[in-house]
């Protein structure tokens, strides 16, 4: 029986992972194939300057970026559960891995992003994929705006090619220190990287297909070049004299890991993989309502753990899913996973043959892309229209925005969740209330009363009700406790009524047994109504029923009634 409990299980897991490209393949003819190849093309020329500007800003090498652009976006669009879904570098990891490379090194962030990814796979096993949706939208917006203004102080120096010999960590001590140093401005760099913002700006009103950042690029490129080699201006900083440019392609390494190492980095592999699978999934819904499809969210997470068990082992960095570059993909005709392989092996192709010339890009050109992606990832206008919610949703957002900032992004999504789930639980205690019936009981307000019964029913003399309405967890239970310590009188029987009270949990199964013992003591009688089946099922497994006695859970208030004064009869 447990053999086949077992196996039974496995085919339910294989079940559940089913890549979206098989489903694709088999009605796939050339006019699909024709406009995926357009929007591979076209979404691998977007993808290069964002993975060579997220593997620098993240303290990388260029060519790491693009590695992880090529290897996860293969396997992403090979194994995940979305259409059209495009995996990479991302913004939202540049602190989470800058930190953990200024900490770790190099090895420690590859074993981290393959811990992350055994954590992702783990997660759509689990069937997480649908409780991670769950997180409040408040702790979204929060990380994400701070994400996107942590980016943009970073992109300061090489913005304004200001001459700093180290930037400090902490948020506030940078900007003291760019403040120190405003006066080593290099005009020609801030020339470049004022003008790479504007044409970045400015090239979705006259090109939607030919992205800005590649325009930019181009041109801050060759400018650059022609005022060095014509006018004599060497002081504009550029990849290569910062990086050693390679294009040969990286054998496979697995790190060494002990178990110290193991246990140190479990911290910051459970943020890459919480935020891995938040943003991917977040991207996949985004798309689904472009396309109106429905992706298979435990797949997509099964799909980046592979994405981000490969990576590394290449040297590459974490990836997810691109809002960016997906919505880019879909707007360009791309509909089903070739569109993504495609833009894989667009962007292999340029690492092989035009990766030397990376070498010649501006580093402020660069930081221009970063902040625009910051711009485009802040998300102001939600922001904004978050702060005219509720105090407790506003106190989330400024909390974790405020966190992510000063501090870092693991602390901010911790700490957000714990008080988004400390308001959550004072609300569904507050929906939970308690009044005390004294004289008689409408049978119209009244669903629990024996069908065909329109009388109104009379309280006896001795008995009180009172009625939970609502579930009956910890924080009810004790403002229950409460209501009941009120009240001076001292009745003979106590019906409580539980037709609207949809689960209870241990706190709530401790308060009734607390309130039964007390009341057993001074000689009063508890008993229960309107139990629903969930409800007495919890009661009986964990020994309640024998506390009260089974003749004292009712399932209508008229039995409870008839039941209290059967009491009160052998009483007399």
């Amino acid at each position: 029986m447990e053999t086949n409990r077992v196996i039974n299980r496995v085919v339910k897991m294989g079940d559940d992972f089913k890549p979206k490209l098989l489903e694709a393949l088999k009605n796939y003819d050339r006019k699909t194939f024709s406009a995926d190849l357009m929007a591979g093309i076209i979404v691998g020329i977007v993808a290069l300057p964002l993975a060579i500007a997220f593997g620098i800003a993240s303290g990388v090498t260029p060519e790491k970026g693009i590695i992880t652009a090529i290897v996860a976006g293969l396997i992403v669009s090979l194994f995940g559960g979305s259409r059209v879904q495009i995996g990479g570098p991302t913004g939202a990891f540049i602190i989470i891995i800058y930190g953990i490379i200024q900490q770790y090194g190099m090895e420690g962030l590859t074993i981290a992003t393959l811990m992350a990814g055994v954590f992702l796979i783990l997660f759509g096993i689990l069937h997480l994929g649908t409780i991670i949706k769950y997180i409040p939208y408040p702790i979204i917006v929060g990380f994400t705006s701070g994400i996107a203004v942590t980016i943009f102080t970073t992109q300061i120096k090489d913005l304004l090619g200001l001459t700093i010999d180290s930037v400090p960590s902490d948020f506030v001590e940078k900007w003291v220190c760019y403040v120190q140093h405003i006066g080593s401005i290099d005009w020609w760099s801030a020339a470049v990287g004022i003008l790479s913002v504007v044409v970045i700006a400015l090239t979705p009103r006259f090109s939607k297909r030919i992205p800005g950042s590649l325009i930019a690029i181009i041109l801050m490129t060759v400018a650059a070049l022609l005022l060095k080699q014509y006018a004599g201006v060497t002081t504009i900083e550029t990849i290569g004299d910062r990086f050693s440019i390679s294009n040969k392609l990286p054998g496979a390494v697995v790190p060494e890991m002990t178990w110290e190492t193991v246990k140190s980095l479990v911290q910051p592999a459970i943020t890459i993989a919480i935020l891995g699978a938040i943003e991917s999934l977040l991207s996949a819904t985004v798309a689904d309502g472009v396309i109106g499809d429905h992706h298979r969210s435990n797949t997509e997470l099964i799909a980046q753990g592979m994405a981000n068990l490969a990576s590394p082992l290449f040297g590459g960095i974490p990836a997810t899913g691109a809002i960016a570059r997906t919505m880019t993909n879909i707007n360009n005709g791309g509909r089903t996973p070739i569109a993504g392989v495609i833009h894989a092996a667009v962007l292999l192709l340029i690492f092989l043959f035009l990766m030397p010339l990376a070498q010649y890009i501006p580093m402020a050109c660069l930081a221009g892309v970063l902040v625009i992606v910051a711009y485009n990832m802040c998300g102001w206008r939600s922001f904004v229209a978050l702060m005219k919610n509720p105090k407790s949703d506003v106190t989330v957002l400024w909390v974790t925005f405020l966190l992510t900032i000063i501090f870092d992004l693991t602390i901010a999504i911790e700490v957000g969740i714990v008080c988004a789930c400390l308001l959550f639980m004072r609300r569904m205690a507050e929906t939970t209330d308690v009044r005390v019936i004294l004289d008689e009981i409408d049978p119209n307000d009244d669903a629990d009363i024996e069908a065909g019964n329109l009388e109104h029913l009379t309280i006896p003399k001795g008995v009180e009700v009172y009625e939970i309405n609502g579930p009956y967890f910890f924080g009810a239970g004790n403002r229950f406790e409460e209501i009941m310590a009120t009240f001076g009188s001292r009745p003979e029987v106590r019906i409580i009524r539980m037709r609207k009270v949809p689960f209870v949990d241990s706190t709530g199964i401790h308060n009734l047994t607390n309130l039964c013992l007390m009341s057993r003591r001074e000689g009063i009688q508890v008993v229960l109504s309107g139990v629903n089946p969930d409800v007495q099922a919890v009661l009986e497994r964990t020994g309640f029923r024998d506390i009260v006695g089974s003749d004292n859970i009712c399932s209508h208030i008229n039995l409870a009634l008839a039941r209290a004064e059967e009491l009160l009869g052998k009483r007399d």
